[in-house]
């Protein structure tokens, strides 16, 4: 949740600070590098859960586990009031079509902008589409029996400070959807894949202050303010910098590893 919306779960938003060069560097390292083994991780659920969709020469398959493939309950959610039943599907920005993408555009802004425009970053549509179609993001996505978008959370394994971590970028759910346990199971598909990728033991996400709601579901969830999210400082001439969003995290135990969703 880049920030999470203003009511409890409406807005789960969370971005990342890229790299640049050195990041970039990073992750053209050999088949060891723990980012590697989560994107291969994601790849190969992906590919085993969509089998229509054939691999690419640009995006090759990988075999997942058994454990995972064994596990249908990823791919369906029913919800426990109205009994109505969602799918989830894994796939790629790149494979995401036209429609399902607006539709996620179209979820953070009806959750999320107003938080963005109360803070110092500002709402930026034009920074949030490239952010969205970032070539290393994966996305969830909710789908209603319509095969319309109600929900979806979107994930990249990359490097914080030096060290291997799964950070959330987004986590939206439509109104009928939230409070219902989704949120959850979502954020323990992160859990389990970082859980899963030694010596990955972390997962980090980025919440506005003002989003309340948002920032007692990740404490709820285990998550605690990360030692590099900003503090109040003393600048000059008497000013002070007052943050307006904090870094959250989680460690997870690899030793502990269920790759399948936690219970709803």
């Amino acid at each position: 949740m880049s920030a999470l919306a203003r009511a409890p779960l409406q807005l789960m938003n969370t971005h990342l600070n890229m790299k640049g060069a050195n990041e970039s560097a990073k992750r053209k390292r050999a088949s060891t590098d723990p980012i590697e083994k989560v994107r291969r991780l994601v790849h190969r659920y992906h590919e085993k859960a969509i089998p229509h969709r054939a691999p690419t020469k640009k995006e090759p398959s990988f075999d997942i586990s058994k454990t995972w493939d064994s596990d249908p309950s990823w791919t369906s959610w029913t919800h426990p009031g109205t009994h109505l039943k969602y799918s989830l599907s894994l796939m790629s920005a790149r494979r995401l079509s036209s429609d399902d993408f607006n539709t996620c555009y179209h979820l953070i802004e009806e959750t999320s902008r107003a938080d963005y425009e109360a803070s110092t970053t500002g709402w930026k549509s034009v920074k949030k589409i490239a952010e969205m179609k970032s070539p290393e993001l994966r996305y969830i996505l909710v789908k209603n029996e319509e095969g319309v978008v109600r929900g979806f959370t979107s994930l990249m394994p990359t490097y914080e400070e030096g060290e291997p971590v799964v950070y959330c970028y987004e986590i939206h759910l439509a109104s009928e959807l939230q409070r219902t346990g989704l949120g959850r199971l979502l954020m323990s598909f992160l859990e389990s894949v970082a859980s899963h990728t030694p010596p990955i033991k972390k997962i980090m996400l980025t919440c506005f202050l003002s989003n309340k709601g948002a920032l007692r579901f990740y404490e709820s969830a285990g998550f605690t303010k990360d030692p590099i999210s900003p503090v109040p400082k003393k600048l000059r001439y008497g000013r002070e910098f007052i943050p307006d969003y904090a870094i959250m995290s989680k460690i997870v135990d690899s030793s502990k590893a269920v790759l399948g969703p936690a219970p709803s």
